[in-house]
């Protein structure tokens, strides 16, 4: 595991705040444990897939979930959400600002590399 502590800005607390103030966010995070997805979560949680794939966005955007990429064998692309943290703490510093650590999971070098690829793409 790969403990990170940050500060961060008010825009990225805030939106680690309001993802995990969010009922469905929290949902997802529970069910996330392995990869699944948006279809999947959607039955598992019992919520519509449109807002799922809402809340993923703003699980995405605090950096909560992790998406994986893969090809499918039929044609297309094929995307699963996993939980991208096993511990977070929330502190206020001796200077009083917020700060976060996070434990995430640690990645091999080939998922390390099909994250840049993926970022890549969504660039192009």
């Amino acid at each position: 595991m790969v403990r990170e502590t940050a500060s961060l800005e008010d825009s990225d607390l805030e939106a680690i705040l309001e993802a995990l103030d969010d009922a469905d966010c929290r949902a997802i995070l529970r069910s996330t444990t392995e990869p699944m997805t948006a279809t999947e979560l959607s039955d598992d949680c019992d919520i519509p897939a449109s807002t799922v794939y809402r809340k993923l966005e703003r699980l995405s955007t605090a950096e909560l979930v992790h998406e994986q990429d893969t090809i499918n064998p039929g044609g297309g692309r094929v995307t699963r959400y996993e939980r991208d943290f096993t511990e977070l703490k929330i502190s206020v510093t001796d200077d009083d600002t917020f700060a976060v650590s996070i434990e995430r999971p640690s990645r091999s070098a080939n998922e390390r590399l099909a994250d840049i690829w993926s970022k890549m793409g969504e660039q192009l």
